[in-house]
């Protein structure tokens, strides 16, 4: 069971943080240790069943919460293809939940979102104002719950899309390459898809800014990611460049590794906005990765 308490003083915002032991919000757990202003709850399915809203209602009068941070999301991106209805309830209905308590208790709100609400036929960084078009259950997930927290108003929240997340914590493309390294002596990776990769740690970095901005009448939305761009094939050579793992890498298009759940083969996002309104300086994909493989490495 996790929840996490993490106080400093008697006089401050209260923050819930969902999807506690995800990877976003260990590395906001981690960053909360050194805070000195927030308290910060940090809870997973075990003690907060967020598609429940008496439950949720319960936990933010209790805790009397004044920030929401949803990182919780169903993320299986080809498992969700046949599970649509647990993916609705926690990607959309969910957060539809936090729309209502957060507008009804006048708190803020700041929910995590995907690339994957776009189609990826673009052919240059997708802007905020961008109209989505969601290929899998996940993005169309997504993208509902993005606009059920539109219709419901509540001030002061905002939805933030990254893409490509990783971290030192829990499962991901890192964890999976390094494993698959100690399995086989070669390997195929994507080539055509390209985005950027997100170190959560930078993310988390950039929502702790944000949290005392959130002074807005409508719901806002931002795009973050790392700086650059690259394949996926690109990521995993630097990884295991890093490591000095001698891997054959052989790049293959997306059209000869066929899955459940349609990708976007275009996912860079314009992060010019966020910069802007929170006065951001992001760190370009390389240089994140380093700093991450470094901790994985210690």
């Amino acid at each position: 069971m996790l929840i996490i308490l993490i106080t400093r003083q008697i006089y401050m915002n209260n923050i819930l943080v969902t999807g506690g032991n995800g990877q976003l919000g260990s590395e906001l757990r981690e960053i909360a240790l050194n805070d000195t202003y927030y308290s910060f709850f940090f809870t997973d399915l075990s003690n907060l069943d967020i598609t429940n809203y008496k439950s949720v209602t319960d936990f933010i009068k209790i805790n009397k919460i004044d920030v929401i941070i949803n990182c919780a999301a169903y993320t299986n991106v080809d498992k969700a293809e046949a599970e649509s209805e647990l993916a609705d309830a926690i990607n959309h209905l969910a957060v539809a939940n936090f729309a209502k308590i957060a507008k009804d208790r006048e708190i803020k709100l700041i929910h995590i979102s995907t690339d994957y609400v776009f189609d990826g036929k673009n052919n240059k960084p997708y802007l905020e104002s961008d109209l989505p078009n969601p290929q899998s259950v996940y993005g169309r997930t997504k993208l509902a719950g993005e606009l059920a927290i539109q219709k419901i108003s509540p001030l002061n929240s905002i939805i933030i899309r990254t893409s490509w997340l990783y971290s030192s914590y829990g499962n991901n493309f890192i964890k999976t390459m390094l494993r698959l390294s100690r399995e086989r002596d070669d390997l195929s990776v994507i080539v055509d898809q390209l985005g950027t990769p997100t170190y959560a740690r930078d993310l988390a970095k950039a929502i702790i800014k944000s949290i005392s901005h959130l002074e807005n009448d409508e719901v806002e939305i931002y795009h973050f990611s790392n700086n650059g761009f690259c394949s996926w094939y690109d990521f995993a050579k630097a990884i295991f460049d890093f490591y000095q793992i001698d891997m054959k890498l052989i790049p293959i298009e997306t059209k000869l590794y066929p899955t459940a759940a349609k990708r976007p083969l275009y996912s860079i996002m314009n992060k010019s906005k966020i910069i802007e309104k929170y006065n951001l300086t992001i760190t370009h994909w390389k240089d994140s990765l380093l700093d991450c493989l470094e901790k994985i490495k210690k």
